[in-house]
């Protein structure tokens, strides 16, 4: 199956229900789109922006490997 995400205005929303409806659950499933979908997109994309103009913060493997080894130990008992 393929997948299309739709925004439309409110008032039409009983409409496309109308219509997609009358497909059968085989040609067509209906699925709810992730609550924090926008929020997610929003924070991507300007970490997108970063790293695209030079700004973002970049680490190596090492350092990395570094920063969880701290952390975990901040953790240990």
């Amino acid at each position: 199956m393929e997948a299309i995400r739709l925004e439309f205005q409110p008032e039409i929303k009983a409409k496309i229900l109308e219509l997609l409806s009358t497909f059968s659950s085989d040609e067509l499933k209906i699925v709810q789109e992730d609550e924090n979908f926008i929020e997610n997109k929003r924070e991507l994309d300007a970490s997108l922006e970063k790293i695209h103009n030079g700004t973002a913060k970049l680490y190596s493997f090492e350092e990395l490997d570094a920063i969880l080894e701290k952390t975990i130990s901040e953790y240990e008992s």
